[in-house]
């Protein structure tokens, strides 16, 4: 008899099931905190990625795979060389002092694609995430889904089936919610998806990347301008906005990987 693989049924469940939450919803986190000796890249992480310290601790190429929509894809950005996912892959071998005559490597596999809303993702999570056995999938989503129209209730239900469908996989999963920018600040209704995806990453115990936060945080702290980290579009990072990016994502997975402390890590 065929047995289809729980990934598989999980996200087959989702896309054909009806739309709401089951069981009483979870209260969105409260807007964290910013402290100066306690930069928000590093915020405490719920849970250890277990999956990820076990294979940085031995030799071989660690896989990541970074899912998502045009902020993974690069959108603003001058080059491919120049999106979070490439920067990410380099920032992750200089802290980990990765050379050519390592015995370890990090590949940071890019699957983003611009404009896609939790349906879309959830329609290619099989063949662009999972059939690349990824020890971690950084997930960034939220973005897209209010401005296309897609129900908060159905975002929650297929980024919830998605997470389940990583995990089953034996991989990690760390969430990379919404930016800060001004198309989505002036749409009504927008943050209350991203407040959604906290609420979920309680719930099932996933670390967030918080990308609002932390771009709130380089504005107030001087470390650039909104228009040095979002582009003439309002909605896409710069060079410069990707470059810091990577480099908070890199620390908060070294975080979550046990490898740095939260008080010793530094964007």
């Amino acid at each position: 008899m065929f047995h289809r693989p729980l990934s598989g049924l999980i996200l087959a469940t989702a896309l054909a099931g009806p739309l709401g939450l089951s069981g009483a919803r979870a209260q969105p986190d409260a807007p964290p905190v910013l402290a100066p000796q306690m930069p928000a890249s590093v915020e405490r992480l719920p849970t250890k990625l277990a999956r990820l310290a076990s294979q940085l601790g031995r030799d071989g190429d660690v896989r990541i795979v970074a899912f998502g929509s045009s902020s993974t894809e690069g959108a603003g950005a001058s080059s491919p060389a120049m999106a979070y996912p490439a920067l990410l892959e380099r920032d992750l071998e200089e802290r980990l002092q990765i050379g050519a005559s390592s015995r370890r490597s990090i590949t940071v596999i890019n699957r983003g694609k611009g404009g896609d809303t939790a349906e879309a993702m959830a329609r290619r999570l099989e063949r662009d995430v999972l059939a690349e056995r990824p020890d971690l999938v950084v997930w960034q989503t939220g973005s897209n889904d209010p401005l296309a129209g897609v129900p908060l209730e159905r975002f929650v239900e297929l980024t919830r089936a998605g997470i389940l469908a990583i995990r089953a996989t034996g991989a990690d999963v760390v969430l990379m919610d919404q930016q800060w920018c001004s198309k989505l600040s002036g749409m009504e209704g927008a943050e209350r998806y991203g407040e959604a995806l906290h609420a979920l990453a309680t719930e099932l115990r996933v670390p967030v990347i918080r990308r609002r936060a932390l771009m709130q945080s380089w504005v107030s702290h001087g470390l650039m301008t909104p228009a040095q980290m979002i582009g003439p579009d309002g909605l896409h990072m710069t060079d410069a906005g990707y470059r810091q990016l990577a480099k908070a994502a890199a620390a908060q997975i070294l975080v979550g990987a046990g490898l740095i402390q939260p008080s010793i890590a530094r964007n």
